[in-house]
């Protein structure tokens, strides 16, 4: 049983303009780590899967929370679709049948 889900499903948070969306993407990243209560998951799909990938400016970020042992995973579909090969740099690529089940198992899911 999971408490708490991050769902992130693209590179920027809301919708408008993209850059203000990343900023507070960024933002939102950096206050979980400095959080003493983090997600136990995060879920990337769709474009979300290019923030584990080189040229990332949240690998670092991403990174720290991964040391915190907050799990992060891709959706392998989406890596090959969106960077056209397995290009992780952190996280481990994962499935639709074990995301389905993360998020049956959770608690609480949120939706960035």
């Amino acid at each position: 049983m999971y408490n708490s889900v991050i769902i992130v499903n693209s590179e920027s948070l809301g919708r408008g303009d993209d850059g203000v969306g990343s900023g507070l993407l960024g933002v939102l990243l950096r206050k979980i780590v400095a959080s003493p209560t983090k997600p136990d998951v995060i879920v990337f799909y769709n474009s979300g899967v290019k923030l584990l990938t080189r040229g990332s400016r949240f690998i670092d970020i991403l990174g720290a929370l991964e040391q915190y042992g907050v799990e992060l995973l891709a959706c392998g579909t989406c890596v090959y679709k969106v960077c056209g090969q397995n290009s992780l740099l952190v996280g481990r690529i994962s499935n639709m049948d074990e995301i389905g089940q993360i998020l049956l198992e959770s608690n609480k899911v949120l939706t960035l």
